[in-house]
């Protein structure tokens, strides 16, 4: 270590502590801060809606940066504490923070809504729930300033806790609940406090402080003190609720309605559990009502088929496969408190055993996956209104649904269809159809795909009643090959006999309406262009089937909330709206601070860190929804990625001290990146599309193997900059032994805030050009950065 970076490295804790026990509690801290991060996600997703979800980033990283930049301001006033003394008391204040932040996430109600009322509620919740990482972000900075000579190692730790918490958020989430999994957070900053206290009171302190948020998560474990009080804006009556568990994938619960109990998933989508008696099927209520629903058609042509139903929920699919004589249907279902907790569990009973029959076997796992993996083929591939809309730590749009509906997909499904085999897809659609349309217009793009140059009588479309602008369920058929006149005919029959059932697309009749307009163009990329609504099919690239605005059509969204998909609608100006708050914050808290302080920090160097943070946020969201499809959900997704990418970067930030000694070899990490990631641009999609059918151990070993090394190298940026930074400013300011030239609070207020908004702009991004353009533009941030390199030896001062 050079005698320049040593001169800079001021209040050293090497005198107080040793250095396994500041690692130790900065990897505590790190654990902390992403396990209550992830965690939040996963709660916004229950009480707010779920493109709100994504917001728990932006709040963590903002916070995280004005953290760094309020180190700089008040490193005067600061200097004259003890760094062990100051680390242990920012620790307990983190703690006991934590339990107002929860009660407040719980108990504010936010709706869909631009009214002022609707903002000041959604303000307060972003305030209070930023409060534990500034309180974090303040402490990284002054750990981070005062020990700048041992970065490297810091930052490893750093990375190395949050990897961890990315592998204990899932089985946290399953085991103990979300608001219990937001107390854990609290226990572990209590335990940093124990690592780093010097003295018995402050150590005690902490010790208690641990012991009570232990007792109240035992105390909790059935969710009966600290539960969700608002949902959506509304008030939930827990009169209403049997049943309730939380898991990593969302929160379910079972509401009694009426005279009958619906799975509730996110506080939002209701599937209902069925409680008939198949031998007893016919002439009764049961039937008259699900064979009156589009989804029957199916049912109605393949009555003795082999069923593949994705997403049967409480089994309204499976009854009716099984009441009209399907000797197999296997339902894939990807959220095990439905499939085994809570119809082969505890309401085993009352659904009859419906999971339990013979011909009945029930997969929990993702469809497409399962699909991919099985060589068993079917008579009908079957989703029905498959849309949670419930959300996870990988952001906004990023459900698991989302990679059912792709062209890709859609190709997969046909592949696994017997010669005569269908799909039915059943959507929501509304007067001026979108949803079901675009479901047709990915079918003929995936039929065109197999060799089918004009599928105009391959198609069945049915609804129930009139279109109309609430939304009602219309189903789509679909064949490789041309439905029969025996087949057609027995669809006329039945809507005879269901008189609320209409067809609005036979191949002998075809009526006039966009279904018929769409499938007689026979070609829905051109059709969708002079389209009111996006309906343009989708493919793994951009998989965002939901959305069905056009760019003109954002700003208006919030005037369509007649039909059932103006939540989705809404949430790309949600985006937006994000996107504007995140650039205010960022400005408030991290940029006009500093430069109303006076600072004389030249900004050239600082955009290297600006452009580090965004390339790596750019990466790593890329990577998230890439590997969605890959591992089977994003949770999997958000754990593989991110614990693979923070343990490699962590590891890579360590080795990079070693390998990169000399602060002129900045750009030689730089390099690596960008040649890593441009390989993986071309070579990635086509890479995962291969091995995704693999078992799912193997996908993990895969994983490993792509991200590993990659992560590696994306680590070594950060610390060589900082080391280079520092070693400029020490030779422009060798007298400063105090440090207050290096920048590095700068340097972390600037990675910060290109962290918030990359975050938002990687969704943005990946919605307006697909995930390919988000990686390249991943790709330049870390150029811009390699060009900047040069400037970090000229220092900031």
């Amino acid at each position: 270590m050079s005698a320049t970076l040593q001169a800079v490295a001021p209040n050293s804790l090497s005198s107080e502590i040793p250095e396994l026990a500041l690692l130790g509690g900065l990897g505590l801290c790190s654990f902390a801060a992403l396990l209550l991060e992830l965690s939040l996600t996963r709660l916004f997703s229950v009480v707010l809606f779920y493109h709100f979800a994504f917001l728990a980033i932006s709040i963590a990283l903002l916070g995280l940066g004005a953290g760094g930049v309020f180190a700089y301001l008040l490193k005067q006033r600061l200097a004259q504490f003890p760094t062990r003394t100051l680390a242990a008391r920012l620790c307990i204040v983190n703690s006991v923070a934590v339990l107002p932040v929860l009660e407040i996430v719980l108990h504010v109600p936010v709706t869909l809504t631009v009214t002022g009322k609707n903002f000041f509620h959604l303000s307060i919740l972003y305030a209070a729930a930023a409060v534990p990482f500034f309180v974090t972000g303040l402490l990284f900075a002054i750990v981070f300033a005062r020990e700048t000579w041992r970065v490297s190692r810091l930052y490893g730790a750093d990375l190395t806790g949050g990897a961890v918490a990315c592998l204990a958020v899932v089985p946290l989430l399953n085991w103990i609940g979300g608001p219990n999994t937001i107390l854990m957070a609290a226990v572990t900053m209590a335990a940093a406090g124990m690592l780093w206290s010097s003295s018995r009171s402050e150590r005690n302190l902490a010790r208690v402080l641990a012991i009570i948020f232990v007792a109240l998560i035992a105390a909790n474990h059935s969710n009966r003190l600290i539960d969700v009080v608002y949902a959506k804006g509304k008030i939930r009556d827990p009169a209403w609720v049997e049943f309730s568990r939380w898991n990593a994938l969302s929160r379910v619960e079972v509401d009694r309605q009426r005279q009958a109990k619906a799975i509730v998933i996110d506080a939002d989508a209701n599937t209902y559990i069925m409680n008939c008696d198949v031998a007893h099927w016919h002439d009764t209520e049961w039937e008259r009502d699900l064979m009156s629903a589009p989804p029957a058609l199916a049912n109605v042509l393949r009555p003795r088929g082999e069923y593949a139903i994705i997403g049967p929920g409480g089994g309204v699919d499976v009854l009716r496969a099984v009441a009209n004589g399907s000797p197999s249907v296997t339902g894939i279902e990807i959220n095990p408190i439905i499939a085994d907790t809570i119809m082969r569990g505890r309401y085993a009973d009352y659904s009859l055993h419906l999971y339990q029959r013979p011909e009945v076997h029930i997969q929990v796992t993702d469809g497409r996956s399962y699909l991919r993996s099985t060589p068993q083929q079917f008579d009908v591939v079957q989703m029905t209104l498959v849309d949670t809309w419930a959300s996870t730590a990988a952001g906004a749009f990023a459900l698991s649904e989302n990679n059912l509906y792709t062209v890709e997909a859609f190709r997969e499904y046909f592949q696994h269809l017997k010669p005569d085999g269908m799909i039915a897809i059943t959507r929501w659609e509304f007067r001026q159809p979108r949803e079901a349309l675009r479901v047709v217009a990915v079918a003929m793009e995936a039929l065109h795909s197999l060799g089918i140059a004009n599928p105009a009588r391959n198609f069945i479309v049915a609804s129930q009643g009139a279109l109309n602008e609430d939304g009602i369920p219309v189903v789509v058929l679909a064949k490789k090959n041309a439905f029969t006149a025996e087949e057609e005919l027995a669809v006329r029959r039945h809507f005879g006999e269901y008189e609320q059932l209409r067809a609005l697309y036979l191949p002998s009749t075809p009526g006039s309406n966009p279904f018929a307009d769409l499938i007689a163009s026979n070609d829905a990329g051109g059709f969708a262009q002079s389209y009111a609504y996006n309906v343009a099919p989708v493919r793994d690239n951009a998989p965002f089937f939901f959305f069905t605005l056009k760019p003109g059509q954002i700003l208006g969204a919030q005037a369509l909330r007649n039909g059932i998909d103006w939540k989705v609608n809404l949430g790309v100006l949600v985006l937006l709206l994000v996107l504007a708050i995140s650039v205010i914050a960022v400005l408030a808290f991290l940029i006009l601070p500093l430069a109303l302080q006076g600072s004389r920090q030249s900004p050239a160097p600082l955009l290297y860190f600006v452009a580090v943070g965004l390339g790596y946020i750019l990466v790593e969201i890329a990577f998230i929804q890439r590997f969605v499809l890959f591992l089977g959900h994003p949770t999997y997704a958000l754990t593989v990625v991110i614990f693979l990418l923070m343990l490699a970067s962590g590891a890579g930030s360590l080795w990079s001290r070693r390998w990169l000694g000399h602060v002129q070899l900045t750009w030689a990490p730089l390099v690596l990146v960008i040649v890593a990631l441009t390989a993986n641009v071309f070579f990635l999609p086509h890479a995962l599309a291969a091995w995704v059918g693999l078992r799912f151990e193997y996908r993990l070993l895969i994983s490993g193997l792509l991200l590993a090394p990659l992560g590696f190298v994306m680590g070594m940026p950060f610390p060589t900059g900082l080391r280079a930074l520092v070693a400029g400013s020490a030779q422009r300011s060798a007298a400063d032994s105090s440090g207050s030239n290096n920048a590095v609070e700068w340097a972390w207020a600037m990675n910060a805030a290109a962290s918030v908004l990359g975050s938002v702009l990687a969704i943005v991004i990946a919605i307006q050009f697909g995930l390919t353009a988000t990686l390249v533009c991943g790709v330049t941030a870390y150029l811009l950065a390699l060009v900047l390199a040069p400037t970090l030896h000229r220092g900031c001062g």
